[in-house]
């Protein structure tokens, strides 16, 4: 039924999500991946995702074998209810009740729940996400007892064992950068830095030291200031 040695990865095609799929690859006999097109404004991430995936089996043969299916949900319904700096083009400012406007009510417990379908279709057990509460805007659903929670309702609603992963829950960007060099070495740094999108205003241009990006926004902000803080404490 559940396969304790397979994986489905949420993988958008950004750095966290690529540490995240690297983890799984290190850890599983089989990974699986799946995406989702919410009309977000950084569309963009759907299709370097794909070149991330082809990077990844490129360069990691000892990965190549074990990445499998790569799945794909059109989830427009969600931008079309979402009123959000995500997927309006609006600027990014902190509303009334402390949260930012970028945060997408429901997102990753819908991004789960229907991973966990999909799971629940290919006898795969594991179901491995980004989320992070150390780093992270404060979104609601990036806690740990939010997962935690959702595992539990998950496994009573579908009548399974799954097991929610969150590799960076307690990492800061940071930490991040050093866990994807501990599991891929400089090849893997490589690739986030040439091929995965993090920027939410969808702009690729000339790369930066840290990777492609606006350089502002605050996906851009918390990528590069994690990246300044891991090469410092790298030359130290």
């Amino acid at each position: 039924m559940n396969d304790a040695r397979s994986a489905l990865v949420l993988f958008s095609g950004g750095q966290d999500s690529t540490t995240c799929l690297a983890w799984a690859l290190e850890q599983f006999a089989h990974v699986e991946t799946v995406a989702f097109d919410y009309r977000q404004r950084h569309l963009i991430e759907l299709d370097q995702r794909l070149v991330v995936l082809s990077e990844v089996r490129r360069r990691f043969p000892q990965w190549a074998s074990r990445l499998g299916e790569d799945h794909f949900i059109d989830m427009g319904v969600l931008g079309q209810i979402s009123d959000t700096s995500l997927t309006r083009n609006v600027a990014f400012t902190m509303e009334k009740d402390g949260l930012p406007n970028s945060f997408v009510p429901g997102r990753n417990l819908l991004f789960f729940t229907f991973a966990a379908a999909i799971a629940w279709r290919r006898g795969i057990r594991n179901l491995i996400g980004g989320m992070c509460e150390t780093d992270f805007s404060g979104y609601p659903d990036c806690r740990d007892n939010t997962i935690k929670a959702l595992q539990v309702t998950l496994n009573l609603g579908m009548d399974r064992s799954f097991v929610l992963h969150t590799p960076l829950m307690w990492l800061d960007k940071s930490e991040t950068w050093a866990l994807a060099e501990t599991l891929g070495g400089p090849a893997l740094i490589e690739t986030i830095l040439d091929h995965t999108h993090t920027c939410y205003e969808a702009e690729r241009g000339p790369r930066h030291p840290w990777g492609n990006g606006c350089g502002t926004c605050p996906a851009c902000a918390l990528r590069k200031r994690g990246f300044e803080m891991w090469r410092k404490a790298g030359k130290a």
